[in-house]
């Protein structure tokens, strides 16, 4: 698996993605968009149809998250100042540390498509195929991060910076990554063996779940020991799709949408 050079797609031709949504009112589907087997994965408005990795994802968690005016925003209980951890008042730490959510369902061949807005250092993520009692619950992961944020720097080639594969493979976006308080739109494509990164539009990476590639990345990686049950790292055929709180970040959501293939 080689890194590869994004490659400019028009929102347009993505089969009810960008240009419908920008037609739609947040959080709802198009005539088109329903046509095309998308379904809403977050209505807007509740929890319903997800849940707490805290709780043993058997309840939605009660603090931590954020619902107004169609948007879901994870609320931090830490912060980052000049690239350190610093303390929040103990107010407002109080409503952060809801921890992951999580789908209940899980998925095997799909397209996700969600929106995202940045703040100052903030950091989450999209992790799929995520199993609670696999893998030390860890999965893969497309980035969700502004660069002010200290994991920026770790890793390797920038391979744990905005749309990349967390810790494995970089997607050098940053050219793509609209400034911060600007609603991205993160594109996530897994059809068999094959997973493609998106945002804004542009394909910014793709590889081969089980290939040799994929398992010489992992080798390199933190999740190098990580698998479990006799099982390959990164390679179960089905989990869930997971938004990640990573206690320190603010981050928003919304038009979290998915259809099947």
């Amino acid at each position: 698996m080689n890194r590869l050079v994004p490659v400019m797609a028009a929102a347009a031709i993505l089969a009810g993605c960008a240009t419908t949504r920008q037609c739609a009112c947040p959080n709802t589907l198009t005539d088109a968009e329903k046509a095309a087997g998308w379904k809403l994965l977050w209505d807007g408005k509740t929890l319903d149809g997800w849940v707490g990795v805290k709780t043993g994802c058997k309840a939605a968690p009660a603090k931590g998250w954020k619902i107004e005016d169609g948007v879901l925003t994870v609320l931090p209980c830490k912060a980052i100042k000049d690239g350190k951890w610093v303390d929040l008042p103990p107010e407002q730490a109080a409503l952060g540390g809801g921890g992951d959510i999580t789908t209940v369902r899980e998925y095997r061949d799909f397209e996700l498509v969600l929106d995202f807005r940045l703040t100052a250092a903030a950091n989450s993520g999209i992790k799929y195929f995520f199993k609670p009692d696999r893998n030390k619950g860890t999965c893969e992961e497309y980035q969700i991060l502004d660069d002010a944020h200290p994991d920026a720097k770790k890793g390797r080639d920038g391979n744990r910076r905005v749309a990349s594969l967390y810790d494995l493979m970089p997607a050098h976006a940053e050219s793509v990554v609209k400034p911060l308080g600007e609603w991205n739109t993160a594109r996530l494509v897994s059809r068999g063996s094959h997973v493609e990164h998106w945002l804004n539009g542009v394909k910014v990476l793709e590889y081969e779940r089980g290939s040799e590639s994929f398992r010489k990345l992992v080798g390199a990686s933190k999740y190098a020991t990580w698998g479990t049950d006799g099982g390959r790292w990164g390679e179960l055929e089905t989990g869930r799709i997971l938004i990640q709180d990573h206690h320190d970040s603010t981050v928003s959501f919304r038009n979290i949408k998915i259809r099947e293939y």
